[in-house]
């Protein structure tokens, strides 16, 4: 076995190979960026290696630094991760001459499948399915713009080297193929140093399944089920579940066969996955193969037991696999929510800085992973479990130059109702401050009815938040018991309020029975009649709750017991009450007395100040070009400037016919959120 390995990679998924590394007794070697000197996978490394500026196209993905710091090392293999060099055939075919082993497939296969545009020419070959597109390289927009139209729209415009969304466009007219086929090309060149474009048609009301495939260098594969990734946004996967609840075992079977035989083809060795379309006929039309790790791969492990990462290593070192398809059983159900650095409120742009708080919840094992001892902890059987996969601390900084992953908060459960209740436990109780994030945004995916039911396309996001985001309304029940839980929090608070010392003489305060709460759009007038064991709350209409919890003022989480009932609530403190978010709701709660409720209502509201004449930039981020001048007049929808965050372009469009009046910013600027780009008349 391997004595040392060097981790290409950064983030999450470096942290999250080091941990079967080390779990294996092999030493770990990490590389990093000016951005990432204090990065958490630079501290858990045994030894860590600076490799240049924070742009990837300078560090991560500069072939010769990273085989610089391999031989600085003396690492016997590298594992790629996910991303920047993982299917890079140079790299693989760079470490084969240095002698160093790459934990991942050959060279070969990374060539024919990696490449999506051979890939598909070699399933093709070998008698699969595969969507209609344009399989040869693209010259220019108005050749995309014409391949479009044969084709028919809608169209996916896609880089040919791509992965994680990056480079990728859906096109439904000639503007939106010519704008897309440059954007994607751009972005391409800039993450990946290929800006190869292909071209296949948009297959509307899709389900996006894949299989996860393992092979080794004797000839041996096998299928460890499929994972459904149908809930993306812009091309990228959000959540991801294992098994899919769409599939059935006939299905399954001829999925993961036809998986199994298309790596064998191309002599397949390591970890992979085959990735499907499938419509609601359970046809199934093969997309692509990615040649390496994939982002989502936890809740294979957390259902099936197997360390993909450790079968990684062990087949670059040249073992058999211990393991027959035979052997390979799906216990239970996993789901992983990405836990990205983006404002669900600004349509999800992109949102850096520093972490003020980040408290994840508790990690706790059950299921296989726990039975094969892969992770640390213990449950009573038929208990749900809780991983989370991360790359970052309290106090450490999102950078603008990587993905906006935080982590991947995954749940294990013995069905899947019993995950998808744990993950809304988990949510709920994990703590992120000081950048924008989609906290909120999954917790409300996890209590949607497509979701829950399991049937949902890959047009869910798009369909059900067709105008961005905006929180979530809770019912009348749910208020009533967060009503009733932070009325009992709040007198809490106002019990050690009049404890406090050096008060005044005759100046006795008294804590009343009777409060009215706010709380979005709602009001509840309801009496307190607390004793040692909690408080019951009764409400003007005689219903009534028993609220318990050990809270006490300054607490952030608190963690209620309301008629038997769980509830988690994240808590900031406001004037008169509470911020509190739960269950996908961010909400402003005001505990008052009734004639300060009497008072509330007779005050004016604050409105915000009017920007509707000015272009703000969303996010913070760098200007790759203006589109107007100062003067022109703009139509609805016409492209005013493009910003680019965390490898994505960004393009902003005008809301309304209006005339340039100033530009604030050129191509080069970087600028912070609420910059002012333009202001029109």
């Amino acid at each position: 076995m391997f004595n040392k390995i060097l981790i290409a990679n950064r983030g999450e998924i470096a942290c999250r190979v080091m941990k079967t590394a080390k779990k294996m007794g092999i030493s770990t070697v990490a590389i990093y960026s000016d951005a990432d000197k204090n990065a958490l996978h630079v501290s858990m490394a045994d030894e860590a290696i600076h490799i240049g500026p924070p742009p990837a196209n300078q560090s991560y993905i500069v072939i010769d630094k990273v085989m610089d710091a391999i031989k600085q090392s003396g690492a016997q293999a590298v594992h790629p991760g996910y991303g920047f060099l993982s299917e890079n055939a140079n790299f693989a075919e760079a470490l084969e001459a240095a002698g160093v082993a790459f934990v991942g497939p050959p060279k070969g296969a990374i060539e024919k499948m990696g490449d999506k545009i051979t890939s598909k020419k070699i399933a093709q070959e070998a008698g699969v399915s595969t969507v209609p597109g344009y399989m040869g390289l693209i010259e220019d927009a108005d050749e995309a713009v014409k391949i479009s139209n044969e084709i028919g729209y809608p169209v996916m415009i896609k880089a040919s080297a791509g992965g994680g969304g990056k480079g990728m466009r859906i096109a439904w007219n000639d503007d939106e193929a010519r704008e897309g086929f440059q954007s994607s090309k751009n972005e391409a060149a800039n993450s990946f140093g290929d800006d190869r474009i292909f071209i296949e048609k948009f297959v509307t009301q899709p389900r996006h399944i894949e299989i996860q495939v393992l092979c080794d260098q004797h000839g041996n594969g096998i299928y460890l089920g499929e994972r459904e990734c149908s809930i993306q946004r812009r091309n990228q996967k959000v959540v991801e579940e294992a098994p899919s609840p769409f599939l059935d075992e006939e299905t399954r079977k001829a999925m993961g066969e036809q998986s199994v035989a298309l790596a064998k083809a191309v002599g397949y060795s390591s970890a992979g996955t085959v990735e499907f379309i499938v419509d609601g006929d359970k046809n199934f039309y093969f997309l692509e193969m990615n040649t390496r790790l994939q982002v989502e791969h936890p809740v294979t492990e957390l259902i099936t037991g197997v360390d993909l990462v450790e079968q990684m290593i062990r087949v670059a070192n040249g073992e058999e696999l211990s393991i027959r398809q035979e052997d390979v059983t799906l216990t239970g159900w996993a789901i992983e929510n990405r836990l990205y650095a983006e404002d669900p409120y600004r349509n999800f742009l992109p949102s850096i800085g520093r972490l003020t708080r980040y408290r994840p919840p508790v990690e706790v094992a059950a299921g296989p992973m726990a039975v094969n001892n892969t992770w640390h902890g213990d449950a009573p059987e038929g208990e749900t479990a809780v991983r989370n996969d991360t790359g970052v601390y309290e106090g450490g900084e999102i950078s603008m130059y990587y993905d906006p992953m935080i982590a991947k908060l995954c749940t294990w459960g013995p069905d899947r109702a019993s995950a998808i209740e744990a993950m809304r436990n988990a949510l709920d109780g994990f703590e992120v401050e000081g950048i924008g994030h989609n906290l909120p945004f999954v917790a409300a995916v996890m209590d949607h009815e497509k979701f829950v039911s399991g049937d949902m396309t890959t047009a869910f996001i798009a369909e059900e938040y067709p105008d961005g985001f905006e929180g979530v309304e809770l019912g009348e029940g749910e208020l009533r018991r967060i009503a009733a839980a932070t009325a009992a929090m709040h007198r809490v608070a106002e019990i050690r309020r009049t404890r406090v010392s050096g008060r005044m003489d005759n100046h006795e305060r008294r804590v009343g029975e009777d409060w009215v709460v706010t709380l979005q759009g709602s009001e509840f007038a309801l009496k307190i009649d607390a004793d040692h064991d909690g408080a019951s709350v009764t409400f003007d209409d005689g219903a009534a709750m028993r609220v318990a919890s050990d809270w006490t003022p300054g607490d952030q989480l608190a963690t209620l017991d309301v008629d038997g009932s769980p509830l988690v609530l994240k808590v900031g403190k406001i004037s008169g009450g509470f911020r509190i978010r739960s269950r996908g709701a961010d909400m402003k709660v005001h505990v008052r007395t009734p004639r300060q409720a009497e008072l509330a209502k007779l005050m004016p509201e604050k409105l915000p100040p009017d920007t509707s004449k000015m272009l703000l930039c969303p996010m913070p981020g760098l200007i790759v070009k203006v589109d107007v001048e100062v003067g022109q007049e703009v139509q609805e929808g016409q492209a005013l400037c493009t910003v680019e965050a965390m490898k994505m372009e960004n393009i902003l469009r005008a809301e309304k016919t209006a005339v340039v009046t100033k530009i604030n910013a050129g191509a080069g600027d970087s600028l912070a959120v609420d910059d002012v780009i333009m202001e029109f008349e």
